[in-house]
Parts: structure tokens; C-alpha cells; sequence
């Protein structure tokens, strides 16, 4: 059942803070507490009951502006460095394993694509059909992804042998929200395809809590203590991933 609360009304406002002025949108719901939320597109918004006075909701929003300046400063940083839509040109990158390789095309006779650690060799035919560039360096990345995952699954898989867990079946997906998934008991792992660009530590330590799951199909503290067991540092590595990613998602 939905059980969203639709706005009855919505109007913008603007409060100044720290020599700065602060836009947001006023959502009026049926709420007990004023909520803030920042996105990821710069816009502030806050949702309160329609009881609520403006002068209490932008006392409140003032409050919060050390918060509010610093994600949209950081969001707006995050932006500069946010990838453009692909045009699948010379001079574009890719990013492979935490490294960007730039992508070079020349006209060729059939397709083809190669990749020796610093650029993506593309041939095709017609160097004006973005469509089909775009499907065959798409391909070249499944293939990547297949590869490369696989790889990290047989290099740690063997941990979880001694606890009888048959090794999974691993299956590549465009994700919006999540990094990876585990079907425990139909014993698929599901990884998002743009784990690719990220270094291989980063995405061992994806891999290894989807195994875990395995085990443990839970957030219980014994799953914890048992990936701690296997992977010490995975807070390092999460850490990283987290902050990282932010600059080529």
C-alpha cells in the first residue's frame, strides 16, 4: 500500500544566512515535524503542517544552514566533476578499475574494440552513428564486467567452502540505489555493472558481503563479526568506495 503524503500545497521561500541566501521549497503536509532534506540537485526542500507559521519554518531553516551550505556546496562539486552524456569521441574516458582510459576512434572496415591499460581502441565503420558506438563499447564493458567480477567471485568464494555454501550464481544489472544484492536461497549475487569503475578492493569488498549473506542472510551482529573475520578492513574499503564514487556516478 502507498503510503505517501501527497503535498496540499507548495510555495518557495528564501531566508538568508551567513551572507548567503538560502531558496527552498515549502512542502505543507498533514506532519507532526518539520523535515529538511537536501538533494543531489541543489534544491533544499522542507515539509511542515499547515498550522506552522513561515516565520517559525524559516527560523528553523536558519538554524539548519551550517548544514544546508555544506551539502550544497558539496553537491555542487560533485556536479563539476559528474560525467557528461557519452558522444563516444576521441578523447572521452572511461573509467576501468579506478583507472580512466581515454577512448580513441578510427574509421575501420568491421568493428572492433580493444583496451591496452591506457586507451580503448574503437574501429567502426561509420564514425557519425553514435547508436552503434555506443552498443559496441557497451558490449566491450559487459564483457569487462563478466571478467573482472568473476574473477574477484573465484578469488574469494574459496573462504566459504569449509561452510558448505555452494558457490552462487552471478548475474550483472544497471542498479540505481545499490552496489550488489544476494538471493540466498536461490544462491544468485547480482552486482551493479558500474562497479566496474571502481578499483578492484572496492569491488572484492562488494563481492565479500553478498558471500557473507550466504551464511549469515541478515545485517545481525554475527553477520558483521563474520565479515570482519574475513575482511578486517571492509570499513576502509566502504569508506573509500563511498567517497569516491560520488565523483564518477
Amino acid at each position: 500500500m502507498d503510503t505517501t503524503v501527497a503535498p496540499m500545497s507548495t510555495s518557495q521561500r528564501i531566508i538568508t544566512a551567513d551572507g548567503r541566501e538560502i531558496l527552498y521549497s515549502l512542502e505543507r503536509k498533514p506532519v507532526r515535524n518539520l523535515n529538511l532534506r537536501v538533494r543531489k540537485d541543489g534544491s533544499v526542500w522542507v515539509s511542515a503542517n499547515a498550522d506552522v507559521p513561515c516565520g517559525e519554518i524559516d527560523t528553523f531553516v536558519a538554524s539548519k544552514a551550517p548544514y544546508i551550505l555544506k551539502a550544497l556546496d558539496h553537491f555542487h562539486e560533485i556536479a563539476q566533476y559528474r560525467p557528461q552524456p557519452k558522444q563516444y569521441v576521441s578523447g572521452e574516458t572511461f573509467n576501468i578499475l579506478g583507472r580512466g582510459l581515454r577512448l580513441q576512434v578510427t574509421q575501420a572496415a568491421k568493428d572492433s574494440i580493444s583496451a591496452d591499460g591506457v586507451y580503448i581502441h574503437l574501429g567502426v565503420r561509420d564514425l557519425h552513428d553514435i547508436e552503434r558506438k555506443r552498443r559496441v563499447v557497451n558490449r566491450f564493458l559487459g564483457q569487462q564486467c563478466r571478467t573482472v567480477f568473476g574473477d574477484v567471485m573465484d578469488a574469494l568464494y574459496p573462504s566459504f567452502q569449509k561452510y558448505g555454501v555452494q558457490k552462487p550464481s552471478l548475474r550483472i544489472l544497471d542498479m540505481e540505489t545499490r552496489w550488489g544484492s544476494c538471493l540466498a536461497k536461490k544462491g544468485i549475487i547480482t552486482l551493479n555493472k558500474r562497479l566496474l569503475e571502481a578499483p578492484r578492493h572496492c569491488i572484492e569488498y562488494v563481492v565479500m558481503p553478498e558471500l557473507c549473506h550466504l551464511v549469515h542472510p541478515n545485517h545481525s551482529r554475527q553477520f558483521y563479526a563474520f565479515l570482519t573475520m574475513l575482511m578486517p578492513d571492509w570499513k576502509e574499503r566502504k569508506q573509500y568506495l563511498d567517497k569516491t564514487a560520488a565523483y564518477w556516478l
